[in-house]
């Protein structure tokens, strides 16, 4: 992401990004890599809630540059229509909006049996509104000002939590799949893998036993406004499955015509 000032893209070692409790950047920069590696970037669906447009243009823009697929919303109105049609991994929620509030949000959400893991991001510090939104459902708080780095922690920290993983290393057979690293393995050698790819893959194994078809497959891998057409997914498919099978992995995803892939 570029330097608003310089126009340079951060450096590695630079301070990790904090904002205060308007969403004002305090620290010049996000962390992050020059140029992340083809199999470094995992596509965890988020979506970001907050009525101030630097915190969602921000958010959006670090955490897509981690490899995420951001969506945004300006209140919890918003926030829930696309929590109707949308699906998400997790939600970063501001609890002080107009029209709809993060707290009328959570009671909503209270309710679903299908909902995604919540990180409500907001600048009241007390330890009853902690309380309260914990109680709420919330699965995680972090107080304004904050950190950038801390918060992709806690968003990868919820995203295993929300697979009932314990490890973020998920094994099938001779496949290993390191989603902190965001690297793909057969036994030891590691696959090179565009960031789709490696998304594609990720996605298949979490879901094994389901079959996916390619439009829930596109809707996991792009973000709502993608101009890309969800053919994409066969030509994904078949890079993908060409790969694997250079590593000598030849039956990992298995395809149920008329219905979608599967890695059963």
């Amino acid at each position: 992401m570029p330097d608003d000032k310089t126009g340079r893209r951060p450096d590695r070692a630079s301070a990790p990004a904090a904002f205060d409790s308007d969403g004002h950047q305090t620290l010049p920069t996000i962390r992050m890599a020059h140029q992340m590696s083809s199999a470094q970037s995992g596509r965890m669906r988020v979506l970001v809630v907050d009525d101030s447009e630097r915190v969602r243009k921000t958010l959006a823009t670090g955490l897509h540059a981690h490899g995420m697929a951001v969506e945004t919303a300006a209140d919890g109105a918003e926030a829930l229509r696309l929590l109707n049609s949308l699906s998400f991994d997790i939600a970063v929620l501001d609890l002080v909006m107009p029209r709809v509030d993060g707290v009328q949000v959570l009671q909503e959400l209270k309710t679903r049996k299908s909902k995604p893991r919540i990180l409500v991001l907001s600048a009241r510090d007390q330890v009853q509104d902690r309380v309260e939104a914990l109680n709420l459902g919330a699965d995680d708080y972090l107080v304004k000002p904050f950190s950038f780095d801390e918060l992709l922690a806690r968003l990868m920290a919820l995203s295993r939590r929300h697979f009932d993983e314990s490890s973020p290393v998920i094994t099938n057979g001779r496949l290993h799949l390191d989603t902190a690293a965001r690297l793909a393995r057969v036994d030891e050698a590691v696959l090179t893998l565009t960031p789709k790819e490696y998304a594609l893959l990720e996605l298949l194994v979490r879901r094994k036993g389901h079959v996916l078809n390619r439009a829930a497959i596109f809707t996991q891998l792009y973000e709502s406004d993608s101009m890309a057409s969800d053919t994409v997914i066969e030509v994904l498919m078949s890079t993908l499955r060409a790969k694997l099978a250079g590593a000598g992995v030849n039956d990992l995803i298995e395809t149920r015509r008329g219905f979608g892939y599967v890695v059963a």
